[in-house]
């Protein structure tokens, strides 16, 4: 059962993923940045709708700031959802600022309010780490779901991904009579193929998302990542398979009861062929950032070593031997995907 008791280590942004930010149009200049939002003088502790202490906190900015941030705050919106466009955010307001203190990466959450219909909106502000940054551009590329997100130098700005998450999913709607749990686990031995091959780890079920899509006679379900810290630096090859997480157990166990091993074979195949389609398609954009990655250093040496030794013995191979990066084994992992 894989257990990740440290905090990764934060890598900054290189040159070279630089230039691929710049050359797809990532990077921005901002008018606020993430140690911007520091300077916050008081905070509260944000409690949900059941009055349970969610870990987050409300902050506030002393009254000569306020304005300028919210407005700052307003431009990155609407940079993120409509290019720049300052007329979309006449009718939108800050509704609240939100820090994640014993988050890897102590994240802000910022609320946006439609003041006419008064439907709400988040964006996430974070220190940039050169591993996350990777690691969402591999969803944006691999996996059937698109990402929204900004640098600006140092700055890290996400769109939120809406979903049920996991443990609340496990929690509450697990037993629903109307759920299809064929398809549902089905989703997730999908996506816990996704993970594996482009080696995302700690998707414990605080980490996704679920997605539940009806349609006129069935429910469709998709699990989608929303935590991109763990992006191939754990050495053990159990951190990238979300079955090995304790707190996944009761999709596991579902999973059990209703597939049987042919079929969790289907899928796995199946996830693989989309995701070599996907490489086909996007192959020079791969590239590009492959050529980035594999100059990074984004884990330490011994974790390289411990993660390519685990694959050779997956895959029945010595071709992991060569990786020297994190970027060489997901390399790899990506041209194995692609042999088949």
């Amino acid at each position: 059962m894989p257990i990740i008791t440290r905090k990764k280590q934060i890598y900054s942004i290189g040159n070279q993923l630089r230039d691929y930010l710049v050359q797809y149009n990532r990077e921005h200049r901002l008018p606020i940045q993430y140690a911007d939002l520091l300077r916050y003088d008081n905070s509260i502790a944000l409690f949900d709708k059941r009055e349970r202490d969610t870990l987050w906190e409300t902050v506030f900015y002393p009254a000569s700031e306020v304005d300028d941030i919210l407005l700052a705050l307003k431009t990155i919106y609407a940079i993120l959802k409509a290019d720049g466009d300052m007329s979309v955010t006449g009718h939108l307001t800050i509704d609240r600022v939100d820090l994640c203190s014993y988050g890897n990466t102590m994240p802000f959450r910022v609320r946006v309010r439609n003041l006419v219909n008064d439907n709400f909106d988040y964006f996430y502000i974070k220190n940039a780490d050169a591993s996350r940054i990777y690691g969402l551009e591999l969803e944006h590329i691999l996996s059937p779901n698109r990402i929204s997100y900004l640098t600006s130098g140092q700055t890290l700005i996400e769109e939120h991904i809406a979903g049920i998450p996991g443990d609340m999913f496990f929690e509450q709607q697990m037993h629903d009579p109307d759920r299809n749990p064929v398809r549902l686990c089905k989703e997730f031995v999908k996506f816990n193929e996704r993970c594996f091959v482009r080696l995302l780890g700690d998707m414990h079920s605080s980490n996704f998302v679920v997605d539940i899509t009806p349609d006129f006679d069935e429910v469709y379900y998709r699990i989608r990542a929303i935590d991109f810290d763990q992006q191939s630096y754990e050495g053990r090859k159990s951190v990238y398979m979300p079955q090995y997480y304790r707190q996944n157990q009761p999709i596991i166990d579902l999973g059990r009861a209703c597939l049987t091993p042919e079929s969790v074979h289907q899928y796995q195949v199946e996830e693989r062929s989309l995701v070599a389609g996907r490489l086909r398609v996007e192959q020079i954009r791969i590239h590009e950032l492959m050529v980035a990655m594999r100059q990074d250093n984004l884990a330490p040496a011994g974790n390289v070593e411990q993660l390519r030794e685990a694959l050779n013995r997956h895959y029945r191979t010595r071709n992991f031997t060569k990786c020297r990066t994190m970027g060489d084994i997901v390399w790899q992992s990506l041209e194995v995907v692609a042999a088949h």
